[in-house]
């Protein structure tokens, strides 16, 4: 199970990286290195995903300075932390940043 302490650490000590599909999904809805790290560090995990293969991830929920959304997942990478996909959680798929829609 990843933790939040993990991540936190991992951003403070720059032990991340971002996938292909991350960055592009971050460059897609213009947000910055620093908006995701700054959402990283304030952020809730939402939900946990098992090892399937690429081993585990989860799903965080946190804001930019500027109150912006953002839903990050994260995988371990032996001791790294992987950025796997980013982007801004919407309605219907998503009532609030926190919790899915019925669509969801």
């Amino acid at each position: 199970m990843i933790k939040f302490e993990w991540i936190q650490s991992c951003i403070q000590d720059g032990n991340y990286y971002f996938s292909a599909h991350g960055d592009q999904e971050r460059q897609n809805d213009n947000l910055s290195i620093t908006e995701i790290e700054t959402a990283l560090l304030n952020s809730k995990i939402i939900e946990e995903y098992e090892d399937t293969g690429r081993g585990e991830s989860c799903l965080a929920a946190g804001f930019t300075d500027t109150n912006k959304p953002v839903h990050i997942v994260c995988g371990r990478m032996g001791d790294s932390m992987v950025i796997v996909t980013v982007y801004i959680p919407t309605k219907p798929k998503f009532k609030n940043p926190f919790k899915r829609g019925e669509n969801g």
